[in-house]
């Protein structure tokens, strides 16, 4: 991999991560919506796919840190 690639994909972890958070709050809040609504079933969705994007977030961070140790 190049330098050029190697600093591309730092920064495209680094932006996915922050783009996951800000996605998971939003679902967060909307899940509280739903659940203000009555939709308990809608709203423990929501917060069963915040809890993968969640995960998906720490791989790809500790992906980024390899990275970075590289």
């Amino acid at each position: 991999m190049s330098g050029d690639e190697k600093t591309k994909l730092k920064t495209l972890l680094n932006y996915w991560v922050e783009h996951n958070q800000e996605h998971s709050q939003e679902f967060r809040e909307w899940a509280e919506k739903a659940r203000q609504m009555g939709e308990e079933e809608v709203a423990g969705e929501i917060l069963q796919a915040v809890g993968n994007m969640d995960k998906v977030s720490e791989i790809l961070s500790k992906t980024l840190k390899r990275l970075e140790e590289a």
